[in-house]
């Protein structure tokens, strides 16, 4: 198979649409093209002034972005093909890429320039399904972490805290310390599959991208292809069109359509609940239980951080693990942790993070107001190095909250339910309640 070639475009063609830590995006906007229209280009990233030292070897052959093979092999058995975006290899070249930066490094966030820049000596890249800049309007969210974890690996220090308020709330509590933006938006309210509690969620999320300016990454709305913010006055009409009958642009008027048309689509979809019960199901542990496991299993080990040792696992490693996952892994006593387990639940830990980290692009099927879709994307692989950086950020975000007296109580809906509980009763549970894995 002749493989796709970027050259056959020229920069020119590519718009860019966002990025995130690992990766930018560009929208293809040249002449039609089977190969590359309604397609993005997902290229790597490395950190400012590092790509001319990169330990790459350009006179080898590289292999493909590894985000390919980890969708097509792990994540699209977890998640049905319907709610993933088609993604294909394309092959980049040096001259090539050094034309996009100086074309379209200008369209990047300053604070993104300051940090990182296209990695030039890659070779190969990912073609992926458009969902933004083929569409009239699409909205970016992401949800984060969908649950609260259980008693069972936390510490006495810690447990009142975590089973009360969800790790995003602590996080968004830690932040605003160090001088970020706030939020009221808590994603339980958006996993919860109640009508009220999601609208609150999308309203949250609204007012957050509406009183930033469209800084906040948990809500990005996209225009004709391009990122839209508050003050863009003609973006806003064009929004105001998908989302009320009316064209009304009026403030209040056009949150609370957005809140009412997305709150139905969100429900009406199963992805929230699918990438919830993803998110609890892998993470059982929690990162303390996890680091309790690792410690007893291997004491005579220098700890240099949690998985700081053990090698990342390899595409066949985890093609295994999603068959124990669909087999054994839900009869493990979860409780008892095994040692003989601990590479799996490094690994489920790892997948879980996924699936935390990811967003869901919300797209509009037809013109009709209120027919939208939802799609679930980055999804990249995370490493074992990572594990030790979340062990200590979680130690520091749960440590900042408790000495914040803040006493924000956050609903898992999903695991109250499993506990044949109400919502009123949620917080009185006693710490030894038996929790069943699904």
């Amino acid at each position: 198979m002749t493989p796709t070639l970027i050259t056959e475009t020229k920069p020119e063609d590519w718009t860019y649409i966002s990025e995130g830590g690992a990766t930018i995006v560009f929208s293809y906007r040249g002449p039609h093209n089977v190969q590359f229209s309604d397609r993005v280009l997902r290229l790597r990233k490395v950190a400012q002034g590092s790509s001319d030292n990169t330990l790459l070897n350009t006179n080898s052959e590289q292999p493909d972005d590894p985000m390919i093979a980890f969708q097509e092999n792990i994540i699209s058995k977890l998640i049905p093909s319907e709610f993933l975006p088609s993604l294909v290899m394309v092959v980049l070249d040096e001259d090539w890429l050094r034309s996009l930066v100086i074309l379209r490094d200008g369209d990047r966030p300053a604070e993104r320039r300051q940090t990182d820049q296209i990695d030039v000596r890659r070779t190969k890249g990912v073609l992926a399904t458009d969902l933004i800049g083929s569409m009239p309007i699409a909205m970016e969210i992401k949800p984060k972490w969908g649950f609260l974890p259980t008693e069972y690996h936390l510490s006495p220090e810690t447990v009142a805290l975590k089973t009360g308020t969800c790790r995003f709330c602590m996080h968004t509590s830690f932040r605003m310390e160090q001088g970020a933006v706030g939020t009221t938006y808590c994603p339980l309210d958006l996993f919860s599959s109640d009508e009220t509690r999601v609208r609150k969620a999308l309203g949250a999320l609204w007012a957050g991208w509406y009183e930033s300016n469209g800084s906040l990454n948990n809500l990005r709305f996209f225009v004709q292809g391009r990122m839209t913010k508050p003050d863009d006055d003609h973006s806003v009409q064009l929004l105001a069109h998908f989302f009320t009958a009316d064209g009304s642009t009026d403030v209040q008027n056009l949150r609370q359509s957005f809140t009412s048309v997305l709150a139905q689509a969100l429900l009406d979809s199963p992805v929230l609940s699918l990438l919830s019960t993803l998110q609890r199901t892998l993470d059982v542990l929690d990162v303390e239980g996890l680091s309790k496991l690792y410690t007893q299993t291997l004491p005579d080990l220098p700890y240099n951080g949690l998985g700081s040792l053990v090698p990342d696992p390899s595409m066949e490693e985890w093609k295994d693990f999603v068959k124990i996952y669909h087999s054994d892994y839900h009869s493990w006593n979860h409780t008892v942790p095994s040692p003989r387990h601990l590479r799996h639940y490094l690994m489920a830990y790892l997948l879980s993070a996924t699936f935390k980290d990811c967003s869901i692009i919300i797209w509009p099927k037809s013109t009709q107001v209120g027919s939208f879709d939802v799609t679930i994307i980055d999804m990249d692989i995370k490493s074992m190095d990572r594990l030790g950086k979340w062990e200590r950020l979680d130690r520091k975000i749960v440590e900042h909250y408790k000495s914040s007296g803040s006493q924000r109580r956050c609903i898992d809906s999903q695991r109250v339910t499993q506990l044949g509980c109400t919502p009123m009763c949620y917080c009185s549970l006693a710490s030894n309640v038996a929790y069943r894995y699904i």
